[in-house]
């Protein structure tokens, strides 16, 4: 049996339902368990598996039917810190990347150079020591979940959609979820509920104070804040796709309704874009200066950034010959970021339009690939490109998800801000040297993370922001609403503010997130206090924090280098 299929008869066994009366006297099924997990993307699995192996039973849901989120549905190999392999993320993060590898090594044909190689990195791709395909991390996170399935310790309702939420003044007494198979409406209830959705679903359903868009400076006071709230200026979101390449065939698709609008885009941005979005020059995120790129799926180009490798997730010479035709990469760069509205606190006929717009975009993108694109030989296009649908598990060859950077955040305990992680600004704070510098020790520490403050153009036109940052803790505070006492933030929608979200909201740090969450909520059910208290309370955080240390969970960084 394969795993998806384990997974779906799994999800799919009776459950012991309650009929329950609502509101507005119709009746619902109910299904309960100790926690509730809305969004099974990163986080989501994460919390997931640390209240399970606390002996927690949890409901596990997700809107598609790909658990992983980034990893899986998004098709966004993971971004990671330079020191991964050794140190910065927990012993559960560690071994899905060790199994990952393993998965390549069981059932792949690998060279014997390739099988040798310890930190196997099956893409070879520039953004990350482990470029992988979608479906090897899917049926990875499906192992790691199977025998808590398998026990019922986890029910994992795949295809199910958060519509409501059940709330009694501080508390969250059950969440709706639709099954978009069935058409069904389903109760979850719990003790604890977390919010694992990439856009922070659950936060205005349960009427949980949260914060959108850009803090204004006179909020935050930091530096690269703008003087005035801007809630809707949100960071670009991207509709990945999977292509290879077969030369001397003609893989072109049908001209994308919106081509023309695309192919003559010229982003209004500030400080400015230099050209056209469809083409090989763009803003350096760092220094906003034109840069350009080349593209090259034949690897004859060495020069300068190829995207063709930049995120490659299988790289043919690691691969026994003939097996693969060509290499295979995933497409998610500035030319198909979408950054001309918003999906958070709109209509929902105004997000699925935004949503269209941007499957257009990357549409776009691959037919100017195809046929405009220029070349370094002088000829133009590519029609060798195809777009793999079997990459990533769907009839348009677009991924099941759109890759979301900017979630809905929490007013949390505790908000990280940039004076607390990015680099400059410590060390203006501190007066240290770049070398001497650390970011804030925080006493409520639950993980560690790192990634460049990384913020891509916006909703309401700012070009990148992208400046360095220090390894940096995972607060306890910043998981936990200021009001509602049993919701915790699962994955981006933690208390960062629109700024220090660009460096917490990567693959690794995320789980780290997830997990700190679940082992929480966790805790609290075996102690009987809420997650408030754990952080108010030295011996209940300390005993909280020997837990998550015996689990695996680093908590602070060793002294290194800043990124």
């Amino acid at each position: 049996m394969s795993r998806r299929t384990f997974l779906k008869t799994a999800a799919l066994l009776p459950f012991t339902y309650t009929s329950v009366l609502r509101a507005d006297g119709s009746r619902a099924k109910e299904l309960r368990a100790d926690i509730v997990i809305v969004g099974g993307g990163i986080g989501g699995c994460a919390a997931a598996l640390a209240a399970a192996r606390s002996g927690r039973q949890v409901i596990l849901t997700d809107e598609t039917d790909w658990i992983g989120g980034q990893l899986t549905s998004q098709a966004v190999p993971p971004d990671e810190h330079p020191w991964i392999e050794s140190f910065g993320a927990t012993r559960l993060y560690r071994r899905f990347r060790k199994d990952v590898r393993d998965f390549y090594r069981q059932h792949y044909p690998l060279t014997p150079e390739a099988r040798a190689v310890e930190e196997l990195n099956p893409g070879n791709g520039a953004v990350s020591r482990l470029c992988h395909e979608p479906r090897v991390a899917l049926a990875v996170l499906s192992d790691l979940l199977a025998p808590y399935i398998s026990s019922r310790r986890i029910i994992l309702l795949t295809r199910h959609k958060l519509t409501g939420a059940d709330v009694d003044r501080d508390r969250i007494r059950s969440v709706r979820m639709h099954d978009l198979e069935t058409g069904r409406d389903i109760e979850l209830s719990a003790n604890y509920f977390l919010d694992a959705t990439e856009l922070g679903d659950l936060l205005p359903l349960s009427k949980t104070e949260y914060v959108v868009g850009a803090e204004s400076q006179k909020e935050t006071g930091e530096p690269h804040a703008p003087a005035e709230a801007r809630p809707a200026d949100q960071q670009a979101f991207t509709v990945c796709f999977a292509i290879d390449y077969l030369d001397g065939e003609d893989h072109t698709i049908e001209k994308p309704t919106e081509y023309d609008f695309w192919q003559k885009y010229v982003p209004d941005l500030k400080p400015a874009w230099p050209g056209a979005l469809l083409s090989w020059q763009m803003s350096d995120p760092v220094t906003l200066k034109e840069r350009r790129v080349a593209f090259d799926p034949t690897g004859a180009t060495t020069e300068g950034l190829n995207l063709w490798r930049y995120r490659r997730i299988a790289d043919r010479k690691n691969f026994k010959q003939g097996v693969y035709p060509g290499d295979i990469c995933l497409v998610n760069w500035p030319q198909n970021d979408y950054w001309l509205g918003n999906l958070i606190d709109v209509s929902a006929e105004e997000a699925e339009k935004h949503l269209n717009r941007a499957k257009q975009l990357s549409l776009s993108l691959l037919y100017w690939m195809q046929t405009e694109a220029p070349r370094s030989d002088g000829k133009q296009g590519w029609k060798g490109l195809r777009l793999r649908d079997d990459i990533v598990g769907t009839a348009d060859g677009l991924a099941k998800y759109p890759y979301i950077r900017e979630s809905r955040r929490i007013k949390a305990e505790f908000t990280v801000l940039e004076q607390h992680v990015g680099t400059d600004a410590r060390m203006k704070l501190t007066g240290q040297k770049q070398e001497e510098v650390k970011a804030e020790r925080f006493p409520d520490t639950v993980g560690v993370g790192s990634y460049r403050i990384d913020l891509h153009p916006s909703t309401e036109g700012t070009n990148y922001i992208d400046v360095s940052s220090l390894p940096f803790q995972i607060p306890l505070g910043a998981l936990i609403p200021q009001r509602v006492e049993n919701l915790l933030a699962c994955c981006k929608n933690i208390g960062v503010t629109h700024i220090t979200n660009g460096c917490y909201r990567l693959h690794p740090v995320e789980w780290g997130i997830g997990e700190a969450a679940g082992a929480l909520a966790a805790f609290c059910l075996q102690r009987k206090e809420p997650p408030r208290q754990v952080r108010k309370d030295n011996k209940l955080l300390a005993d909280f924090q020997e837990t998550l240390r015996k689990d695996g969970v680093e908590l602070d960084w060793p002294k290194i280098t800043p990124r």
